[in-house]
């Protein structure tokens, strides 16, 4: 099981298209993926769901399908861990719809990692839950990898997420606030991994699995690349070309001296840089999939078509790199 969490806490990059996209992708190279939604705001369960669909979802008061059922008996006091629903979007893609009612367990979340320095077994179910309710739904669904949409924040939710990830990729635009963003990020990776070792070892029932806190960068991606309408090249390469070093610096936290300024394409932390594709967005939200897939009948036709294909590139390498990058840590 091999789990990706995609996550900066600058918000506004492109984080949940990116991986709907990355999830369809790697279904195009013969994965199987569980994409999990475990932002309040639940947009990525909007994005691979039809309205009709979600309505049947979010309708449902008592038994809604969702990751707040499976915590629900957790969250209450009065259980463990239920198994999850998993809507199948496809043969080979499997989604965890998200909740907007799971901001609700963010003070449960909270008081649960203080307490797990007190040996308190309930804290630890509590803290681990995520971890758990991932590793049990991959088991059923047979998934490759498990890929987690997360909001733009650090709070108790993203805390008990990112430490059940093994890997954690950072989209980010080149502005000032993305790169404020990327040093925030590389500070709160090394303590929560640092802080969850030493509660993990406190752990007093030896049968209860928890996550690793692995959480290793495998890297960046710059979304909406290229020079937006009215924004000149000179503003644009500003940003773009301190990201290698802020994230050498801050994220891997290598001990830069007389650093010697890269081009962003050229670093080799750069996952991809990705166009914005304009004009193919609102015809992939029409035709409900991801741009690369959009065929004439959906409207791609002459230079459309022609994008659609550059898109399917795009999109194949930078899975490609991913996987690739996996491999070389394992």
């Amino acid at each position: 099981m091999k789990t990706i969490a995609f996550f900066n806490n600058k918000g506004g990059v492109g984080k949940t298209t990116l991986v709907y996209h990355f999830s369809y992708m790697l279904a195009q190279l013969g994965y199987r993926s569980l994409a999990v939604d475990l932002d309040p705001q639940a947009n990525l369960s909007s994005i691979f769901l039809t309205e009709e669909r979600l309505q049947e979802i979010y309708d449902n008061e008592d038994l809604r399908p969702t990751i707040l059922q499976s915590i629900k008996p957790l969250n209450k006091g009065i259980s463990d861990i239920k198994p999850v629903h998993i809507e199948e979007i496809s043969d080979k893609i499997g989604l965890i719809a998200g909740d907007l009612e799971l901001s609700l367990f963010e003070d449960k979340l909270s008081s649960s990692w203080g307490n797990c320095l007190n040996r308190d077994e309930a804290a630890f179910r509590i803290v681990s839950s995520f971890y758990r309710v991932i590793k049990e739904a991959n088991q059923r669904f047979h998934a490759d990898f498990n890929i987690i949409d997360i909001g733009p924040n650090f709070g108790a939710i993203n805390r008990a997420t990112l430490i059940a990830a093994d890997y954690v990729v950072v989209p980010m635009a080149a502005d000032l606030f993305s790169l404020q963003g990327l040093k925030n990020l590389g500070n709160r990776l090394e303590n929560w991994h640092s802080e969850w070792n030493d509660r993990a070892s406190r752990n007093p029932e030896p049968s209860l699995l928890l996550p690793s806190a692995q959480m290793t960068p495998l890297g960046y991606i710059v979304m909406q690349h290229g020079i937006k309408e009215k924004r000149p090249v000179k503003s644009y390469l500003k940003w773009a070309n301190r990201i290698p070093q802020v994230f050498s610096e801050y994220v891997l936290k290598n001990k830069i001296q007389n650093f010697q300024p890269i081009r962003v394409e050229n670093d080799d932390n750069c996952i991809a840089l990705l166009k914005h594709y304009h004009s193919l967005v609102p015809m992939a939200m029409e035709a409900r999939k991801p741009i690369f897939l959009l065929k004439p009948s959906d409207g791609a036709i002459g230079a459309h078509f022609g994008a659609v294909k550059r898109a399917y590139g795009d999109f194949e390498l930078l899975t490609k790199k991913i996987l690739t990058l996996i491999d070389s840590k394992n």
